[in-house]
């Protein structure tokens, strides 16, 4: 066997040399290596309906899914997907040419970059952002462009002069996540009007998140961008099963688009994955038709876990800043004499036994992300009492 040269080049794709290993991973072994309470990773710790489990063993059972199922996914969940748009948003969606199953939402998000980007084109999206977002458009080829979403009067708010600004000639896209993570914020008409606006007056294409869109507090409103003047055609929308039915295991997602724009990513697509998770597509079918109460009580449970954990947070010393949507709660450990997230986060299974997730990975500008740090809320009620209890000691 020949050993390589010193001189040889890297192993790994030049593309993907800043790219490590996720956070998530890391924070998590962390978790596991001191029994901390892990509040980092974005998974909750109890499953989701009774129901739609069974659905799933149903499906295993009757042996259906078993095989490979099709392509685009089974036509139970794409019609169960449609309807789903159509019952919540009014947005009509042929469920043989305009949805898309995927393996999650993080293989859409990977084949709709690699399907609607050439090398060179520059990518504008919202900083920070979840980390596959900077991989993926790497992968692909592209440039990523961000726009901070800076804190203002206890949120974190868009400039939309700033988004304006960074869309030169040769940005092919916008990459949006509403409700976003890490912050919790949920643009608002108003600001979604003004980003359709651009995407039109630029034709850009627009590729958005919407996971936890059925996870959002205070009366906000979660409007999907396809829902303005000029969007349907331009835009791909992203959603999943894990985050609404906690199931995240199951990495069922998908994407409604336009015919053209869903042809050239499920090109892509077929590459990846091509299919998966054939049984549980029967199930996420299922869950997509349970009534609105489900979704209500859903919601209402998340929105008193965030309450709980924000208040334990606050009494600990962090600046708190209140999620609008996700299961996810920003901080500012400033107040606690602290600046570096990161460090703080290595530190904290020790100090207190819970684990949080720096947000300055998911920034470009390391020093605009550096004092904050994300905790995770969709978990039991009893741990998230413990876990308040074990931060509490940071303040004596």
């Amino acid at each position: 066997m020949t050993s390589m040269s010193s001189s040889a080049r890297p192993l790994l794709n030049r593309r993907l040399a800043e790219f490590g290993t996720t956070i998530f991973a890391e924070m998590s072994a962390l978790a596991v290596t001191t029994g901390a309470i892990n509040l980092g990773q974005g998974f909750p710790d109890t499953d989701g309906p009774e129901e739609i489990r069974e659905a799933a063993v149903r499906a295993l059972r009757d042996g259906r899914g078993n095989q490979y199922p099709p392509g685009p996914g089974i036509p139970e969940l794409r019609t169960a997907v449609a309807e789903h748009q159509l019952r919540r948003y009014g947005l009509s969606y042929d469920p043989g040419t305009e949805v898309l199953v995927t393996a999650g939402a993080t293989e859409a998000i990977a084949a709709a970059l690699l399907a609607l980007l050439e090398p060179g084109d520059e990518v504008v999206a919202l900083e920070p952002y979840y980390d596959s977002y900077a991989a993926c458009i790497a992968m692909a080829g592209g440039t990523r462009v961000p726009v901070t979403l800076r804190p203002h009067e206890g949120a974190f708010r868009l400039d939309l002069d700033e988004l304006r600004d960074a869309v030169t000639d040769r940005t092919r896209l916008l990459l949006l996540n509403t409700p976003h993570n890490p912050t919790g914020t949920v643009l608002t008409r108003e600001e979604l009007t003004a980003i359709a606006e651009l995407a039109v007056e630029r034709d850009l294409l627009v590729v958005t998140d919407e996971v936890y869109e059925h996870l959002v507090f205070d009366g906000a409103e979660h409007i999907p961008l396809a829902t303005f003047p000029g969007m349907r055609e331009r835009t791909v929308s992203i959603s999943s099963a894990g985050k609404t039915f906690s199931f995240t295991g199951w990495k069922v997602g998908w994407i409604t688009a336009a015919p053209p724009l869903l042809t050239a990513v499920r090109s892509a697509k077929q590459y990846l994955t091509y299919v998966s998770a054939g049984p549980f597509q029967y199930a996420v079918a299922e869950a997509l038709a349970l009534p609105e109460s489900y979704f209500a009580a859903y919601r209402e449970d998340m929105e008193a876990k965030r309450d709980l954990l924000a208040a334990g947070l606050a009494e600990a010393g962090f600046g708190v800043y209140r999620p609008a949507g996700t299961y996810f709660v920003t901080t500012d450990i400033r107040p606690l004499g602290e600046r570096d997230g990161i460090a703080f986060c290595r530190s904290l299974p020790e100090r207190a036994g819970v684990v949080a997730v720096p947000n300055a990975v998911f920034y470009d500008h390391r020093e605009a992300g550096a004092p904050f740090v994300r905790f995770a809320f969709c978990k039991q009620t009893s741990v998230l009492e413990e876990a308040v209890r074990r931060l509490r000691s940071l303040v004596g």
